[in-house]
C-alpha cells in the first residue's frame, strides 16, 4: 500500500507542478521548459523505479489507471477547470492584453511569432488570439479577412462524397464493401476491368459512394 500511495502521490504532484508552470510550458517548449519537464519527470519516476518485477508491473498498471481516472475527471467542468484551466484571451480586436500575457508567461515575441505562423503578419488583422487549455493558440481573424467560401460567392459545389478504401495493401476491406452494398465478386470484376486479376497486386483501391467506378493504385508512381 505504501508503494501504491507513492506512485499516486508522485503522479499527481508532477501534474500539479506542470499545471502551475503555466499553459505556455506546453504551448512554447523553450529549452528551459523542456529541461524542467524532463527533470520533473525524472525526479517523479526515480523513487518508484525498482528491480522487483512485480512492483514494476504494478507501477505500469497504476500509472495507466491514474491516467484514465484523470481523463474521466476532466469530463466534469469544475475538475476540468482545475486540471486544464480555462481559455485565456491574449489579443482582442487587434489589441494585446498585456496582463494576460504576463499571467500566462508568454512573451510578446512568442505571441507575434505564433500569429505570423498562422498567416497573419499584422496583429491588427487578428480579432482574437486565445491561449487554449491544451497550450495551443487559436487565431481568429477579422470578419472581413475570412477566406471566401462557395457559399459566400453563391456558387453551387457538386457533391464529392466520401472516398472509401476497398483494398489496402492487397487486403479487401469487407466492412467498406458492405457500406456501399457491394460484394467481393463485384470488386473482383471491377479490378479485372482495370487489368488486375489478383487482388494481391493492388496496393490501394477506393471508390466514392456516388461514383460507379473505382480508383486503383498499384504503387508504381514515382
Amino acid at each position: 500500500m505504501v508503494y501504491v500511495l507513492k506512485v499516486i502521490t508522485l503522479f499527481t504532484l508532477a501534474i500539479t507542478v506542470l499545471r502551475f508552470m503555466g499553459k505556455s510550458t506546453l504551448a512554447q517548449v523553450t529549452p528551459h521548459d523542456l529541461m524542467a519537464i524532463v527533470i520533473i519527470a525524472a525526479l517523479a519516476t526515480n523513487p518508484i523505479l525498482v528491480d522487483d518485477y512485480v512492483k514494476t508491473v504494478l507501477a505500469i498498471i497504476l500509472v495507466a489507471v491514474i491516467h484514465i481516472l484523470f481523463a474521466k475527471l476532466t469530463l466534469y467542468k469544475w475538475v476540468n477547470r482545475l486540471i486544464l484551466g480555462e481559455p485565456t484571451i491574449l489579443v482582442k480586436h487587434g489589441k494585446i492584453i498585456k496582463q494576460n500575457l504576463r499571467r500566462c508567461e508568454i512573451s510578446l515575441t512568442e505571441l507575434l511569432a505564433d500569429i505570423r505562423a498562422k498567416g497573419y503578419p499584422d496583429i491588427r488583422e487578428v480579432q482574437y488570439a486565445i491561449l487554449e487549455p491544451t497550450g495551443t493558440i487559436s487565431i481568429l481573424p477579422r470578419d472581413d479577412l475570412y477566406p471566401a467560401t462557395p457559399k459566400d460567392l453563391k456558387i453551387e459545389v457538386p457533391y464529392r462524397g466520401l472516398a472509401l478504401s476497398l483494398v489496402v495493401d492487397g487486403r479487401i476491406q469487407k466492412q467498406n464493401l458492405k457500406l456501399i452494398g457491394k460484394s467481393n465478386y463485384w470488386l473482383q470484376e471491377e479490378l479485372k476491368k482495370k487489368g488486375y486479376h489478383n487482388v494481391n497486386n493492388v496496393m490501394y483501391a477506393a471508390t466514392r459512394d456516388h461514383e460507379p467506378n473505382i480508383f486503383v493504385d498499384n504503387g508504381a508512381g514515382r
